[in-house]
């Protein structure tokens, strides 16, 4: 391993914003992984949760059915709930832990769900076709804004390269095209 002294140079050569900067682009990542798989875990939720189970069950049953941060986190709270916290504050906990509106939807989409008793997994099932819409359309648009970019790269290196390459050929052939008469 490192020694002691070695570390401190790193932390001093490499300033503090490096480390910073790692550890943000790190926690984004881990975030879109977990709102891409947010509507997968909402199938699997809804189909849980129609075997009556409670909340608490369901989102621990979910850890059975597959790995990843999004998955851990659900089973976090639904550890929470059925040993410790109520469901509001576990989900809240929840909330706070993944942010972004797609997991706030979802946690107020339960809260709803529990106070006024109604049908969860279809809204769950809502949620999730919703969601895949918007992801569709993400994926849409940043192909569309790639589109002129990558025009712009074929207009900018392959056009010069095949203009020179007819000029190449061109200068190799000069005697013969000069020499017609």
């Amino acid at each position: 391993g490192m020694t002691t002294p070695e570390l401190g140079c790193h932390v001093t050569v490499g300033g503090f914003i490096l480390p910073d900067f790692m550890l943000e682009r790190t926690a984004r990542r881990r975030h879109r992984s977990m709102v891409l798989a947010l509507p997968e875990v909402l199938d699997l939720l809804a189909v849980s949760v129609q075997t009556g189970r409670g909340m608490g069950g369901c989102l621990l049953d979910l850890s059975n059915s597959g790995r990843g941060p999004l998955v851990e986190e659900m089973s976090r709270a639904g550890d929470d709930m059925t040993w410790g916290s109520g469901q509001a504050a576990a989900l809240e906990d929840l909330r706070k832990r993944i942010g972004g509106s797609e997991i706030t939807s979802f946690v107020s989409t339960l809260e709803r769900s529990r106070r006024l008793g109604s049908p969860l997994a279809d809204q769950l099932r809502r949620q999730s076709a919703t969601l895949r819409q918007d992801q569709r359309r993400a994926i849409e648009e940043e192909a569309a804004r790639a589109a002129p970019k990558i025009q712009l790269v074929i207009a900018l290196v392959l056009v010069p390269s095949v203009l020179l390459m007819m000029v190449a050929a061109l200068v190799a052939n000069a005697d013969s095209l000069i020499n017609v008469g």
